[in-house]
């Protein structure tokens, strides 16, 4: 008896059958690490992968033919805006049904504050997603200073320090910065780098929204790299791109500096969105002197005839400076005052005011919807081969600079329906700028790893089942500019912690995410 179970088990057969919680028969298994695919079956239990390969006679309470799917990670989406929205569809079905299970959020230098508070909330709203997030600079000033425009006094580096400190201890993955928004645009590189320090001494990520990423982008990409170096923190650089129409095609010297920095042992890494265009507010328009001090400042320039002539001035300096004759390429995404706006260029809403087509009239159009409140705007800013060299760069992460979003409400970026369905049906399977194993390193071990996410990321016995069942002959993003709400197809099953919450393309009332704190 003894020599036939060792012939069984040499023959790499399952000697005592196992039971799991679920068991993804015939897949074809995208690990995550860029290793050519191979066949093979994974179990879970516990919410956990306990096996990957030949699993035999093994048992389950849910078995799942794949079909010669692929089997792939759950996607990291690592440059996403949450806050505000999570709290309203905890589900997230926006990201589930475009394979991200994991999200960071807090970028761009905005974040909440007390960083403790606000997961214990995520513990409690019953995720779809598993969600981190890091401490905004932008939010930590704010809170310290205002929006004051001045160089930080000693006194309040230090309180700002305390604050990142404190929301690292409490579980923030790194520290953010959003440097051409206020008030962060205001800060020198000695007050981000102060900052920087109180995060490295717990560890973490330095994820910069850059001071430029146009005409100055190379000096954006020196000065991030020098907070990574003084701080010791690894660097991520966000929605890397060249967003000005006169430079289109200098990622070449951009992608350059970056890899020069690698070469001298900084761990620097950058992240993109798959599209040529961006998403902000509306306010970036302005100089950012004009924004300072608050609401109330800002009307009070707005209005008085000899500042508004000088904002305006300004702001064709800076329109032509980006190769732009006028406002056509600016798209008005979210605008609660007045929802016609919404899908409209400000050169449209312009004429929708009645207002004669010059570019002082589309300037007024602009401080109108300022004075209203202001708007999320869709810009289209960067050019096809720069968004090409930028993705086919090894170390570039795919992360969506989107949110959760309302089905239906506002004209958002598709960015936030479709970003990894886009790479994968675009990028691979129709112009075979990426495989699909190097797509999916992308989205899964390259971020986990930057991010030290480190049981997510990979399929292997022991991680988090993160899992996605995708049909490479199906999947793709349906989610346009003009019809943005349209949720990707062809990513058939999502697995969030062992937990099925698309099953076979439809969202199940199960949601397995969790609130996540740095390792």
């Amino acid at each position: 008896m003894m020599r036939w179970l060792w012939v069984l088990a040499a023959a790499g057969l399952c000697v005592h059958a196992q039971d799991y919680d679920l068991i993804i028969r015939n897949a074809r298994v995208v690990d995550g690490g860029g290793n050519p695919w191979f066949r093979a079956g994974v179990a879970v239990r516990d919410g956990r992968i306990a096996a990957v390969g030949r699993l035999g006679a093994s048992t389950a309470k849910r078995e799942i033919d794949a079909r010669q799917r692929l089997l792939t990670p759950g996607f990291i989406d690592v440059h996403t805006h949450i806050e505000g929205t999570v709290e309203k569809f905890p589900a997230a079905e926006n990201f589930l049904r475009d394979g991200v299970t994991t999200v960071i959020t807090g970028n761009c230098g905005g974040s909440a504050v007390r960083v403790g508070e606000w997961l214990a909330r995520l513990d409690k709203a019953g995720l779809g997603i598993n969600a981190g997030t890091l401490i905004g600079h932008n939010s930590v000033r704010a809170e310290v200073m205002g929006r004051a425009n001045r160089v930080a006094a000693a006194e309040e580096i230090t309180r700002m320090q305390a604050l990142v400190e404190q929301a690292m201890q409490e579980g923030a993955m790194g520290f953010s910065t959003g440097l051409i928004y206020i008030p962060g645009t205001y800060s020198n590189t000695e007050e981000v780098i102060a900052l920087a320090k109180a995060a490295a001494r717990h560890g973490g990520v330095y994820a910069s929204h850059m001071r430029d990423e146009g005409e100055k982008v190379l000096d954006a990409i020196n000065e991030a790299a020098r907070v990574g170096i003084e701080s010791g923190l690894r660097v991520e650089l966000s929605h890397f791109k060249i967003d000005n129409k006169r430079l289109w095609g200098a990622s070449d010297k951009s992608l350059a500096l970056v890899e020069e920095y690698r070469r001298k042992g900084l761990d620097v890494v950058i992240d993109q969105y798959p599209y040529d265009r961006s998403s902000t507010n509306l306010g970036i328009r302005l100089p950012s002197w004009a924004l300072a001090d608050g609401q109330d400042k800002v009307r009070e320039r707005l209005t008085s005839p000899s500042t508004k002539a000088e904002i305006a001035a300004e702001m064709r300096t800076m329109l032509h400076a980006l190769g732009h004759e006028d406002y056509s390429f600016a798209m008005v995404a979210g605008f609660a005052p007045g929802r016609e706006y919404e899908g409209k260029t400000i050169s449209e809403i312009n004429v929708m005011k009645g207002r004669q087509k010059t570019l002082a009239n589309e300037i007024e159009t602009i401080f109108d919807i300022i004075l209203a409140g202001g708007a999320q705007m869709v810009y289209h800013s960067m050019g096809q081969a720069d968004v090409d060299r930028i993705i086919r760069y090894p170390n570039t992460a795919i992360a969506s600079d989107g949110g959760i979003v309302e089905f239906g409400q506002g004209m958002p970026h598709p960015r936030s329906y479709g970003a990894n369905a886009r790479v994968l049906a675009e990028f691979v399977r129709e112009r075979g700028v990426l495989t699909w194993e190097d797509a999916v390193r992308r989205m899964t071990s390259l971020p986990a790893r930057t991010f030290a996410l480190k049981d997510r990321g990979l399929i292997r016995e022991g991680m988090a089942a993160d899992l996605l069942l995708i049909d490479p002959e199906r999947v793709r993003d349906k989610a346009t500019f003009q019809q943005p709400h349209q949720y990707s197809e062809g990513i058939d099953t999502v697995v969030v912690n062992g937990v099925v919450t698309i099953d076979e393309g439809k969202l199940t009332e199960a949601r397995g995410g969790r609130a996540l704190r740095r390792q």
